[in-house]
């Protein structure tokens, strides 16, 4: 009868050691967005194509991966993204704001002065981003720095 007591209190420790380990493990887990679908390269990322997921933090290792929803939504998409797979934090972009071989408008300024003329991009690019442009009047490649508005400025030494 002793030796069923010890046998039941055992069994009990055993079930009870468990639970106390899943539930440290379910604590240090880490959710993320993960795509609940593939989305290609280039595509822009819509709120229904992400849902979140579990991960140990042994399975992520040390690459950093995006931990919200909010930075994914209205971003592009660098690389393909695989469905439950976390996405790395340089795996998505801000949308191009300009096309490659889009026409755009070319503003000069210097000293107070502005001069504009069109030209065409040679590269896509996002607001920031340094690109080249072709001048459509003389062919002469420049550098210009991509405006939210979709128009290019000179970049000093251009």
């Amino acid at each position: 009868m002793l030796n069923r007591v010890s046998l039941i209190a055992r069994g009990l420790a055993a079930a009870l050691l468990v639970l106390v380990s899943v539930r440290l493990a379910v604590a240090d887990e880490r959710r993320l967005p993960v795509p609940a679908v593939s989305i290609r390269a280039g595509e822009l990322i819509r709120d229904d194509m992400i849902t979140e997921r579990a991960f140990a933090p042994n399975v992520l290792g040390v690459a950093m991966f995006i931990e919200g929803r909010q930075v994914l939504v209205g971003r592009m998409a660098r690389r393909a993204l695989l469905p439950g797979q976390p996405i790395p934090t340089n795996s998505v972009e801000d949308p191009f704001t300009i096309a490659r071989g889009a026409m755009v408008k070319v503003v000069v300024e210097d000293s107070g002065l502005s001069i504009v003329t069109y030209g065409s991009a040679m590269q896509s690019g996002a607001p920031g981003a340094l690109i080249p442009v072709r001048n459509t009047d003389t062919g002469v490649i420049i550098r210009a720095i991509v405006q939210p508005d979709g128009t290019v400025k000179v970049a000093d030494g251009s």
